[in-house]
């Protein structure tokens, strides 16, 4: 195992593209990745304030299971539906049902494939889509609240659509439902470049496909802040510019080095998962500067699990002295820990006046967790905001409410 100083001169190297939250890009990115938050919430907020020269774009995350691929292969033009291995060095594609059958999928992911190649090829997919599966024939008939709704749990958020409606018809007629939410370009699948979003309005239209593109509708045309509420988060974005300045770039950047550390067997001792324990508890960091000193123990506790896995004595004195080396590493930067953890505070309250914005305009389908006393409302699961400029993207979710129906609701493999 390196020592501190050896990967504190190491080059972290560029980071692909991927979804993140909100307020960790600072602990992705240092200072650019802060920076870059609070420009996402401005431009949100002058979204829902009516501004139109906003470059921001908004998808809602759905919770489907599993995720599919589907589209053709440059190497043969064939159609194809995959999993996630779809862009591995030896890809595992699905271009025929025997492939299917041979691959020995497991539980219910056979029969939802074997679906999913055969109505997904009537779409005319160019390029490789990418999207969450919704349903095949797991659709049931449920009442709630004395309304009758065609309902499906693809994993833990129950989509209601009342049967007497538009959309239930449309989804009563359909053997699946789909949410493309991500397209693919490339001259071959391993250098393909995602983009956020999904445009299907070429895509063909059978009755036994259902699917949408993710992209954020605001039904009741209601999705828009009044000068209160605007005022509101122009002040908590104040509040978290004024933070983000007395943040030290070098200090940060020290930091995060340190966190490059926190990889593989000691991923454990990371910021990140120090925070999450507090998100899994369902608490929020009231008191940051008590959280980041609190950060030294959590890396001591860490790597003392490392140290009784170690059998030799030279090997526990080994580990031993590392702890060490991390723990008074680690309080070297609380004081610019305290103000990141500032800063995420804020953006996490700017987040959350938006976020509510959201969830009080009517979606396309209703939303419900199912517990042991029956059917409980639920916010989707969040939003993705899209910069079309940069083509970046973060995922805008509440991490509370997440984590409360992630351990409470009985989900679709409980059934």
């Amino acid at each position: 195992m390196k020592t501190f100083n050896q990967l504190l001169t190491e080059d972290k190297g560029g980071k692909n593209l991927h979804l993140e939250h909100l307020e960790d890009e600072i602990l992705n990115y240092g200072v650019d990745g802060g920076r870059a938050a609070i420009n996402f919430l401005r431009s949100l907020r002058d979204m829902l304030a009516g501004n139109s020269r906003s470059s921001i774009s908004m998808t809602v995350k759905w919770d489907g299971a599993p995720a599919i691929f589907s589209g053709i292969d440059p190497s043969d033009n064939k159609f194809f539906v995959a999993k996630k291995s779809v862009f591995n060095a030896e890809p595992k594609l699905y271009k025929s049902i025997k492939e299917i059958d041979d691959d020995n999928l497991s539980g219910s992911l056979n029969s939802k494939f074997k679906i999913a190649f055969t109505e997904f090829s009537k779409l005319g997919i160019k390029g490789v889509l990418q999207g969450d599966l919704m349903f095949t024939d797991d659709v049931d008939t449920s009442t709630i609240d004395g309304e009758k709704y065609y309902t499906f749990q693809p994993n833990t958020i129950v989509y209601a659509i009342p049967i007497n409606s538009e959309l239930g018809n449309t989804i009563n007629k359909a053997k699946i439902g789909v949410v493309w939410h991500t397209t693919y370009t490339g001259s071959d699948l391993q250098s393909m470049k995602a983009s956020f979003g999904a445009n299907i309005s070429s895509l063909s239209k059978p009755a036994s496909v259902w699917m949408d593109d993710a992209t954020y509708k605001d039904v009741s045309g209601s999705a828009t802040f009044n000068a209160k509420e605007t005022e509101k988060v122009t002040d908590l974005l104040s509040k978290t510019g004024k933070t983000f300045q007395k943040i030290n770039a070098n200090q940060l950047r020290s930091f995060l080095k340190l966190q490059e550390v926190f990889t593989g067997q000691l991923a454990s001792a990371g910021l990140k998962t120090y925070n999450n324990t507090k998100v899994r508890a369902g608490k929020t960091i009231t008191n940051p500067r008590q959280h980041a000193i609190g950060y030294a123990k959590h890396v001591e506790m860490a790597l003392q699990k490392n140290i009784d896995k170690v059998k030799s004595v030279a090997g526990k004195e080994k580990y031993k002295n590392l702890q060490k080396e991390y723990v008074r590493e680690v309080k070297k930067f609380t004081n610019v820990l305290t103000l990141t953890l500032e800063f995420q505070n804020y953006l996490v309250d700017a987040k959350a006046e938006i976020v509510n914005k959201l969830n009080s305009v009517k979606g396309l389908t209703s939303t419900f967790i199912k517990t042991s006393n029956g059917f409980k409302v639920t916010n989707p699961e969040g939003y993705v905001a899209i910069d079309r400029v940069s083509g970046n993207a973060v995922k805008l979710v509440d991490r509370m409410e997440f984590s409360f129906n992630n351990f409470t609701a009985i989900k679709a493999w409980d059934k």
